[in-house]
């Protein structure tokens, strides 16, 4: 057993209640206090720990147990909440909610379980005073390994209203509740919250919510619980082994490297980082950096070079809202089609495919030049394209890896690619084959559906999977092995170019 670190899930009734409002609002109240909060996000959420982050001026990590394992989140929640006061785990849709209907996989509750953690359960109590017994009971009884230990009561019309709410619901109690504020409200866009950026949430927001936690919510009663949490379960020895997984259980893939902490620097890899491309998974950066990679940021926005590295790495973001900007700076995406041109690695995820392509359609019929590695156009659309858990396997060697190598992830887009010449599909429905090699097989958790993604070009391999490396170790390290390998290529044609120079100085 490890030693004991006091810790709080902060669950909801469903998505929408309010999970997030609550836990950055409790976390900007128990910093005020000048506690060290570590904060969590169950599921494969990008933008909630943005917020996160800004409440605690830190980072938050993702705990995900479909794509990460049991071992992989207790290791990463132990490492990172290590010297913290408190930890918060902010769940993932409703309690129950998971991979599956008909189990815990994937859900709040399994982290809760694992975490042996207590649940603190948000309820939008708008226009609830009775009835919030009922739901709150049969959410505190469904599952009697669980123990939901106390209740905050959102969207709480006034004091009165929590008072009524707090006599209806004692067992496990309403420590409190957050006032209706539509103007305090955090804003949306179509992925969920919008990202936490200062330009568009002021840091006297955060202030607000957490002034707003001090005055309504029982924080010591919430301490109080997180504090009786026993010592954290450890996790198997194999998550202290940088073995792989085996291919039949990506699961058991672990910490690995990651925890043994940073190798010596082998390569350089510069991730994309702005207002457009920003949907990175902590765990994997760090992962990058202990296979030996250093990692260093450029904006495809801003930015008129590249900086001097050996494979680049082009996360999810917000390409289409960022369209003009990103077409604008032909110097940058002239200087990735060279990059690419010299055999240099490039992976890409979702929002990065999106730059690779010919060109961004966005919603107004309107296309925007891009990069041109990937012969298509990403083409927004007013519906949701895909949603849901996937597990990937690499049909041919990748600059992940070889053949065979398999990791899970995770699609959340409103965009499609089509053939850049036509731009539309050839039937209602379909899609159009894209003339480019296909290196994954990308099979949907839900419903089983096999299709062929991963689009690999040269040294490109881009994807609209959002990959989680704690499902397998090795896809770290295979692309701090090709960066490696594009390294030591640079050098080489780096002495040849000058021994070129040097000979015909000579004649």
């Amino acid at each position: 057993m490890s030693p004991a670190i006091p810790r709080l899930v902060v669950a909801g009734t469903a998505s929408g209640v309010g999970k997030t409002t609550a836990t950055v609002a409790i976390a900007r109240a128990l910093r005020a206090r000048g506690l060290r909060v570590a904060l969590f996000k169950c599921g494969p959420d990008y933008l909630d720990p943005t917020y996160h982050g800004r409440a605690v001026a830190g980072t938050s990590h993702n705990l995900d147990g479909w794509m990460m394992g049991r071992d992989a989140v207790l290791s990463t929640f132990a490492a990172e909440a290590a010297g913290a006061d408190v930890a918060l785990i902010e769940g993932v849709m409703g309690l129950f909610d998971g991979a599956s209907p008909t189990g815990e996989e994937g859900s709040t509750a399994e982290i809760a379980k694992w975490l042996e953690a207590p649940v603190a359960l948000v309820v939008d109590a708008s226009g609830m005073a009775r009835s919030v017994a009922a739901l709150v009971q049969g959410f505190a009884g469904f599952d009697p390994a669980l123990r939901v230990a106390a209740v905050v009561c959102n969207q709480v019309g006034s004091r009165g209203h929590l008072d009524i709410l707090r006599q209806a619901q004692r067992s496990p109690p309403v420590i409190g509740g957050l006032p209706r504020d539509q103007a305090q409200r955090f804003p949306e866009r179509h992925l969920g919250l919008r990202t936490a950026d200062e330009a568009a949430i002021p840091e006297e927001r955060f202030d607000h919510w957490g002034a707003q936690a001090e005055a309504w919510i029982g924080l010591d009663a919430l301490l109080e619980i997180a504090r009786g949490a026993p010592a954290l379960p450890a996790a198997s020895d194999a998550a202290t082994s940088a073995a792989a997984p085996a291919a039949s259980d990506p699961t058991a893939a672990t910490a690995g490297a990651a925890a043994a902490g940073a190798a010596p620097r082998r390569a350089r890899i510069g991730v994309a980082f702005d207002e457009a491309f920003h949907f990175y998974y902590a765990d994997n950066l760090r992962r990058l950096e202990a296979a030996g990679a250093e990692l260093v940021r450029f904006s495809p926005i801003r930015d008129a070079r590249l900086p001097d590295v050996d494979a680049l790495y082009l996360g999810g973001g917000y390409p289409e809202v960022h369209a003009e900007r990103l077409t604008e700076n032909a110097a940058l995406r002239a200087e990735i089609r060279a990059f690419a041109g010299g055999g240099g690695p490039i992976y890409a995820e979702c929002g990065g495919l999106m730059y690779l392509t010919e060109a961004i359609r966005t919603l107004d019929g309107r296309a925007h030049p891009m990069v041109g590695l990937v012969p298509a156009e990403a083409v927004m659309c007013e519906k949701l394209q895909a949603l849901g858990y996937v597990e990937v396997e690499t049909q041919a060697r990748t600059i992940l890896g070889g053949a065979g190598l398999r990791f899970r992830g995770h699609q959340f887009r409103y965009s499609e690619l089509r053939p850049a010449a036509t731009a539309t599909p050839p039937s209602p429905g379909a899609e159009a084959p894209l003339p480019i090699e296909h290196a994954y097989s990308v099979r949907r958790r839900r419903g089983g559906q096999v299709a062929r993604e991963g689009y690999r070009a040269q040294g490109v391999l881009a994807s609209y999977v959002h990959a989680h490396w704690a499902s397998n170790p090795l896809v770290p390290e295979g692309l701090v092995a090709s960066a490696a390998a594009h390294r030591k290529e640079r050098v080489v044609a780096g002495f040849e170019h000058e021994g070129g120079k040097a000979g015909r100085k000579d004649q």
